[in-house]
């Protein structure tokens, strides 16, 4: 492995996106204050930044310097917890705790944090919407169609359906592959490529960022599984083991923990493959590969 601080990069970037978020949320106050709290709970509960940093690595790879950039990585995370909040309802998953912390309807009731995820998914796109009313290019309307389609039907939510559909059903690997692809992967994708958009890569460059984001986002899964298999509350920040008492179809289920953790090496590898054209720009990238398969190990 190259010689990259990844801790150190990461503990860079996300202070500059911990300061941004901070900055565009609107503040607790007024009679809808209660909302913007509960959004902010979830949003500074100790999330990993993950999909921000990918965006910004990936424009980084690309040699990018758009004013767009930061409002697009805040906007993901924004997107990201709000899915959170709402993967972790009773109606959904009925987790009590994430990241070490009660859910956010446990400490807010169920009304108001349906209200916190529309707030923050709603929230993103008018932060991105209003930084591409500058933008004549066009570029950033591309973007914001790309994280639309990650999102919804055929990525986030639509990966979500397909997961409480095959609860407790019997599956096959490519059923499950298909599911993560959209509930994980998809906004992982859309991560990369929305940098590389901002930076005016080619589009050989865009679809070489999708090819990595989608096998990041896969062995990102399928380490995710194994964690609440081998993981521990301290390593996962919520109970381990749930995705078998709600009868979740994932990889370790259908195929065993060896093969789950040769799955994940294999993306892992697939998603370097995708970025090996280029130099050490793309550190950032492959040092994040490295880090989701070690996750788990």
């Amino acid at each position: 492995m190259m010689d990259f601080d990844l801790k150190a990069y990461v503990a860079e970037k996300r202070e500059i996106i911990d300061k941004a978020l901070d900055k565009y949320l609107p503040p607790i106050d007024g009679m809808e204050g209660r909302v913007v709290e509960a959004a902010r709970y979830s949003l500074f509960a100790g999330g990993k930044r993950l999909r921000p940093i990918l965006c910004i690595a990936a424009h980084e790879a690309c040699g990018g310097s758009s004013k767009a950039l930061l409002p697009v990585a805040c906007a993901l995370e924004m997107i990201h917890t709000y899915s959170l909040i709402h993967d972790d309802l009773p109606a959904m998953d009925n987790d009590d705790f994430r990241r070490g912390k009660p859910t956010n309807h446990k400490v807010f009731g169920e009304a108001v944090a349906i209200l916190a995820g529309d707030l923050l998914l709603t929230y993103a796109f008018e932060l991105m919407a209003e930084h591409g009313l500058e933008d004549r290019s066009g570029t950033v309307m591309r973007v914001i169609h790309i994280i639309a389609r990650a999102s919804g039907f055929k990525g986030m939510v639509g990966g979500q359906m397909i997961d409480l559909a095959c609860e407790g059903k019997e599956v096959d690997v490519p059923t499950v592959e298909y599911m993560h692809a959209r509930k994980t992967g998809a906004l992982i994708t859309a991560s990369v490529q929305a940098g590389a958009i901002l930076a005016g890569a080619s589009e050989s460059e865009i679809e070489r960022m999708g090819r990595y984001g989608r096998h990041l986002g896969l062995a990102f899964q399928i380490t995710d599984d194994l964690l609440d298999v081998t993981g521990s509350f301290e390593e996962m920040g919520k109970t381990p083991g749930s995705d078998d008492r709600k009868g979740k179809r994932t990889y370790p289920f259908l195929v065993g923990i060896e093969e789950s953790r040769r799955l994940a090496r294999e993306h892992v590898e697939r998603a370097l493959d995708a970025i090996s054209g280029y130099d050490d720009r793309a550190n950032p990238l492959r040092a994040i590969a490295f880090y989701v398969l070690n996750r788990s190990s």
